[in-house]
């Protein structure tokens, strides 16, 4: 069982670049796995491994500058979510692409997991899933409105867009584990409306805290990692990737006759050509080569660690570049 931690933190770094070996350093000697990214305003990732490990990896985060107070969410899983461990230098530790914004400054109105419910069931409220259409389409708030974006950058355009939708209303913002509402909430005061909202901690310490019985969360929460989703208690979801398309799928769906391990689902299957069909089988068929040695077809910094037979996210998309997913941890989409 591995331990899993996402954390972020809003701060001052004068030389993120200063941070980085060391970091990476503490990260590798505890066998920890992920990506951390580091910015001029701060740091943001999910990371996994052994629990001292994870503690070790804590207490030099919150020795770096400003980061003493930093919060983090603690969850589990059965296999290694992540194959390597990445410390990455970024302009922003969550992009959004909109310069003037500074969560430091100003964010909306925390709303703790327990209050969550009757703020969001209140007629003069409206709810709003800062996530993106792939998040969204496993699991959302009742009654919650999805901008259907691709990415973050995309919110502040769908914004402008809609904002005459919510014309006298209050706004409630949720997300994963809450640093896309700090910096979405601080840019919607600075469009001037009024009264704006967030849950603290995000999606995952609500599901974290709320019982089951008593919760407005619908679904599974997409989660950036070999898990792919999560649900109340932060035990691990059903859902699997489609290697061809990123898109998280059920174990169902690949009794489906669009499915093709690594190849199409039904999502994807009018969407990519019969060459690029091609490719991802022979991608395949070097996975299977070499899980037939008895070897990873990927690189992995902790090579001990088993490959098993269902991994679920790898490290490289149907090109061979860094996948769907790893690019959205690139953008700090946690």
């Amino acid at each position: 069982m591995f331990t899993v931690c996402a954390l972020y933190h809003f701060t001052r770094f004068d030389d993120p670049a200063a941070l980085q070996g060391p970091l990476l350093d503490c990260c590798r000697s505890g066998a920890v796995t992920g990506t951390l990214l580091l910015a001029d305003e701060g740091i943001n990732g999910t990371v996994a491994g052994p629990r001292a490990g994870i503690d070790a990896v804590l207490a030099h985060i919150r020795a770096l500058p400003g980061c003493a107070a930093i919060d983090w969410k603690l969850s589990t899983a059965r296999e290694r979510p992540f194959a390597r461990m990445k410390v990455r230098l970024k302009r922003e530790i969550v992009t959004m692409g909109q310069p003037d914004v500074d969560p430091r400054a100003s964010v909306g109105h925390y709303v703790a997991p327990a209050d969550w419910n009757a703020l969001i069931r209140s007629p003069d409220v409206a709810v709003i899933d800062t996530r993106n259409a792939y998040e969204t389409a496993i699991g959302t708030f009742q009654g919650a409105v999805e901008p259907q974006t691709d990415s973050f950058r995309d919110f502040p355009a769908w914004w402008e867009a809609n904002r005459d939708r919510f014309h006298n209303k209050r706004i409630a913002m949720f997300c994963t584990g809450g640093i896309r509402c700090e910096k979405s909430t601080n840019w919607l005061l600075g469009q001037g409306v009024a009264e704006v909202y967030h849950l603290k901690g995000g999606i995952l310490k609500y599901l974290e805290e709320t019982p089951e019985d008593e919760s407005a969360w619908e679904g599974d929460c997409f989660v950036f990692d070999g898990r792919v989703s999560v649900g109340h208690g932060l035990r691990e979801g059903p859902h699997l990737l489609c290697h061809a398309c990123r898109r998280p799928i059920l174990p169902a769906d690949r009794e489906r006759p669009e499915y093709e391990h690594g190849v199409s689902c039904h999502h994807c299957t009018t969407e990519n050509s019969e060459n690029d069909k091609a490719r991802f089988r022979e991608r395949q068929r070097q996975i299977g080569l070499a899980r037939s040695r008895g070897e990873r077809h990927l690189h992995a910094d902790i090579p001990e660690d088993p490959a098993p037979e269902n991994t679920r996210l790898p490290d490289v998309d149907r090109a061979g570049r860094p996948s769907e997913i790893a690019s959205h941890q690139r953008r700090g989409e946690q």
